[in-house]
């Protein structure tokens, strides 16, 4: 019989009593492999969250139901329970598009282990932890597994370095906007959070260069609208010298205009209107919309560009 190739997404589970090669992608998800070397079958589930609420069309993703599941699945072909072996792979401390949350992978390890001691089924392979993600490929013919590291990237790297950085100390931001009332404003705002420090303002570009150049700000809030040079002109001259994760603050960036387009194209991380803000109604609007995106910023790599990428923008 030909063997079956089944690539595993999140959340997903599968059993084949035919020869099946079942292979999957994991991050900070754990898979557990069940192999029954009697009845020459097996099962792979792939969980992102130990536990939540149980949504029926996202049960999967939790690891307390998908191995629930998964076991049930095994052992309609074979009621003994002790015929079964556990593989389990995964739970890296990865960031990235790999991964679920800070912390996740350890948690996900932990169930892992708690749920096959409970059903008393044997562990063969503990392949978990670590920085990396990996691939694994479960030939159930042959009740071979066959795990590979994913490489890091240069990027993810610098990320993760950039992320433990943060982690002992304060986000610093930059404020620039002509207004020294708005100025003010967003930087109450921002100091209502603990994890953020607004270490300076600008009134222009040109004081806005020799801020940055003193200060080295983990991010910068950016008006488009200002004396001397607009906010769209300094951002493509910051993204060419000195790039920067810019949050750009506006009344003419509202959604669908061409200046809000220019600006997301030159490379601001994001883009809010003003008007959005409430910025003359308290703090509490404002503070609820920019400080996940100042902490968005800090946590985002911006690559430097040439003159040749942003001309024509």
């Amino acid at each position: 019989m030909e063997k079956k190739n089944v690539f595993i997404l999140p959340g997903e589970m599968a059993v084949s009593k035919h020869p099946a090669m079942f292979s999957t992608l994991l991050g900070s998800c754990v898979a557990i492999c069940l192999y029954n070397p009697k009845m020459k079958y097996g099962g792979i589930n792939h969980y992102m969250l130990p536990t939540g609420e149980k949504v029926e069309s996202m049960k999967g993703k939790y690891g307390d139901y998908a191995t629930e599941k998964l076991v049930e699945m095994m052992m309609k072909l074979d009621p003994d329970i002790k015929n079964l072996q556990a593989h389990v792979f995964g739970g890296g401390a990865v960031v990235g598009h790999l991964s679920a949350g800070e912390g996740i992978g350890k948690k996900n390890i932990e169930l892992a282990k708690t749920l096959l001691d409970h059903y008393g089924i044997k562990i063969k392979t503990w392949e978990v932890g670590g920085n990396n993600g990996r691939k694994i490929y479960f030939d159930t013919e042959k009740g071979e597994i066959e795990s590979k590291l994913i490489e890091r990237s240069e990027m993810t790297l610098q990320l993760e370095q950039k992320k433990k950085a943060l982690a002992s100390r304060k986000i610093r931001v930059l404020v620039v906007d002509d207004s020294s009332t708005i100025r003010q404003i967003i930087t109450n705002a921002l100091h209502t959070d603990k994890d953020i420090e607004v270490i300076g303002d600008a009134e222009d570009p040109y004081h806005a260069r020799e801020r940055i150049l003193e200060l080295d700000p983990d991010v910068i809030t950016l008006d488009i609208i200002m004396p001397k040079m607009d906010g769209v002109t300094f951002l493509k001259k910051l993204m060419i010298h000195m790039p920067k994760p810019v949050v750009i603050v506006s009344s003419v960036a509202q959604k669908g205009s061409k200046q809000r387009f220019r600006a997301e194209e030159i490379g601001a991380v994001d883009v809010v209107d003003k008007e959005d803000l409430q910025l003359y109604k308290g703090l509490e609007t404002t503070a609820k919309i920019l400080i996940p995106k100042v902490k968005m910023a800090a946590a985002t790599i911006v690559k430097k560009k040439v003159k040749e990428d942003i001309q024509h923008i």
